[in-house]
């Protein structure tokens, strides 16, 4: 069962925190390193329209940071909540290109610590999921991008093909606790990843909260089957219009 309100927040922060020093070892081999594909389509999605500054949300140990300092000029601010991932994220790029232009900074994607419109685009991968108020964070995100600036988000979703949605739901609630648990030795957080899974909005329900939120010209893709769904939003400038 999935936690809700500041249940949810404790136990997400303290699950990653757990989990933080093996992050990117079971990420790598839980997807069979697809997981590198996805961050790298979600960066190239950015990319096509971004000048500016770029804040990576729910950061963790900054993959997708630096995923998107290779492949733009542009700074990128990474938050994230859990000290523990950020600060593991920090010590395996130490040293490396990309880590000059990323900053990491501990903070709450409900409550940014960041001024207004300063952001060209806004990233999130795998963490809107995890947000204990997702409206709350989308406005969030909606509020420090600039008029005209894009959102680009990359979540889990449940594949709707009959046969693979089987497969897929088998590895999900049985083995990936296991194999979880083995790895991190806490099987508590790869359970829950599997039932925040299965709970989690459909696509197109995703699609309205972030037209509620206020963004416009939205649209969703799904990635590898419709495991992942990679969505995109425009921030409203003067004048306009919606696709």
């Amino acid at each position: 069962m999935v936690p809700t309100g500041n249940e949810k927040r404790r136990f997400v922060r303290d699950k990653f925190a757990s989990v933080a020093s093996r992050y990117d070892l079971l990420n790598s081999l839980l997807s069979l390193k697809i997981d590198s594909y996805w961050r790298l389509i979600t960066a190239k999605e950015l990319k096509k329209r971004i000048k500016g500054p770029i804040l990576d949300l729910c950061a963790g140990t900054l993959p997708l940071s630096s995923e998107l300092a290779k492949r733009t000029k542009e700074m990128v601010i990474a938050v994230d909540f859990c000290y523990e991932m950020i600060r593991c994220g920090s010590l395996r790029l130490k040293g490396a290109r990309p880590a000059r232009r990323i900053a990491p900074v501990c903070g709450d994607g409900e409550g940014l610590p960041l001024k207004d419109a300063i952001f060209s685009g806004v990233t999130v991968a795998f963490g809107v999921r995890n947000l204990s108020q997702i409206d709350k964070g989308l406005k969030e995100m909606l509020r420090v991008l600039k008029p005209g600036g894009k959102l680009v988000m990359l979540e889990f979703s449940r594949p709707q093909g009959l046969f693979f949605s089987r497969i897929y739901n088998f590895y999900l609630h049985r083995l990936l606790p296991v194999l979880g648990s083995l790895i991190s030795g806490d099987k508590e957080a790869y359970r829950y990843l599997a039932d925040s899974i299965q709970t989690f909005y459909a696509p197109r329900d995703m699609a309205d909260l972030m037209t509620r939120a206020g963004f416009i010209n939205i649209n969703y893709r799904p990635l590898t089957f419709g495991i992942v769904t990679l969505y995109t939003g425009i921030k409203r400038s003067c004048n306009q219009k919606t696709d």
